[in-house]
């Protein structure tokens, strides 16, 4: 599993505006909620993919990628890595650019199907601090 240089990623995080982010909790004690807070006062806009919330961070929350209009720049993905498959079979239905798994997160056999896809992916690593560190 190899992940895009610190560079790469830097142009990705520069080149995007929307995430949507699966898993993100509303509670502000969690943190899916603090690092997509911290995005979305960023600049980016954020989807929330929920199905028990119905508004996150002022915005509307799905149930899934597939109720989401529009295009889609990166999944962020705040699920256990046993959960990253059934995102990923998701993620290919909506033709995301980036599929982001958490830091602490990763799987496989979920890289090897994106990657064998042509999908940029990016695993174990948190969004915030790689934001923060490209800036």
């Amino acid at each position: 599993m190899q992940n895009p240089t610190r560079e790469e990623i830097g142009q990705i995080l520069k080149k995007s505006k929307t995430i949507a982010v699966v898993g993100l909790s509303d509670n502000p004690e969690r943190t899916s909620y603090m690092v997509s807070k911290a995005m979305q006062d960023a600049g980016y806009e954020i989807i929330p993919v929920n199905p028990k919330a119905d508004y996150i961070l002022g915005k509307k929350a799905v149930k899934t990628l597939k109720e989401i209009e529009g295009h889609v720049d990166i999944v962020n993905v705040f699920r256990r890595s046993e959960f990253l498959m059934d995102v990923a079979q998701e993620f290919v239905q909506i033709d995301a650019d980036v599929f982001w798994a958490q830091l602490g997160l990763q799987d496989e056999a979920t890289y090897e199907f994106l990657k064998e896809k042509g999908y940029t992916v990016i695993m174990d690593r948190c969004i915030k601090v790689e934001h923060a560190l490209t800036r």
